[in-house]
């Protein structure tokens, strides 16, 4: 049998321990014990950049945020569609999750941090959001926690509420698209986004392409020109 191996472990500043892991050739990362991500199940991530940035390919100023860098497939996708003279900015929470990535994933995809177009800041999405120029970003790609049903920090759970959404809204270019990663269902967000204002679009997803059942979410809003 092959061996399941612990390469980092850390406890961040909101108490919850990250560990990093080796299995069979993938990488997992697990919050309190319990998994978080992998590598062996990115499809989802993937399709969260390609519904956030496919009106992107051909506007070469455009802006986009990512919140929550992971395993960076997110990444990489958002730099596959964008303009090369794109502006792509990332929040992560955890300087433990880009330490990582640099250190332990550089050949799946840690390289892409040293993309020009890429700028990593350790902090809050949110904050990023709320402090951002009104109409600022042409596309935010939130992939923060497990989505609207939050995991690893309870801070997290303001982006999905009334007054994130709000400021979500302010912070996108009238026409600018907005796309949350979900590990569920959640017609109780898909309705707070249609209250917010927002034209809705739920894409139900698989997380790798061999899934029998579509296991994840993507919710599409798109503020309105």
């Amino acid at each position: 049998m092959k061996p399941f191996i612990t390469l980092a472990q850390a406890r961040s500043s909101t108490g919850t321990t990250l560990s990093l892991h080796a299995y069979d050739g993938h990488f997992f990362l697990r919050a309190n014990g319990q998994p978080l991500m992998g590598t062996n199940a990115v499809d989802s991530e993937k399709l969260l950049a390609q519904l956030a940035c496919e009106r992107l390919q051909k506007q070469p100023s455009s802006r986009v945020l990512i919140g929550g860098l992971g395993f960076g497939f997110t990444l990489r996708r958002v730099l596959d569609l964008t303009h090369r003279r794109a502006i792509v900015q990332v929040a992560e929470l955890f300087p433990e999750i880009v330490d990582w990535n640099r250190e332990f994933l550089s050949s799946v995809n840690g390289s892409m941090l040293d993309d020009p177009r890429v700028d990593v800041s350790i902090a809050d999405a949110y904050q990023i959001i709320a402090t951002a120029p009104a109409s600022h970003y042409d596309a935010i790609l939130l992939d923060v926690d497990n989505g609207p049903t939050a995991m690893v920090s309870a801070a997290n759970a303001r982006l999905y509420q009334s007054k994130g959404l709000s400021e979500i809204m302010r912070a996108l270019k009238p026409g600018g698209r907005v796309t949350f990663w979900s590990a569920s269902p959640d017609s109780a967000f898909a309705n707070r986004l249609g209250h917010a204002g927002f034209v809705v679009k739920v894409v139900p997803t698989k997380a790798y392409p061999q899934a029998r059942r579509m296991s994840h979410t993507i919710f599409v809003a798109d503020r309105k020109v």
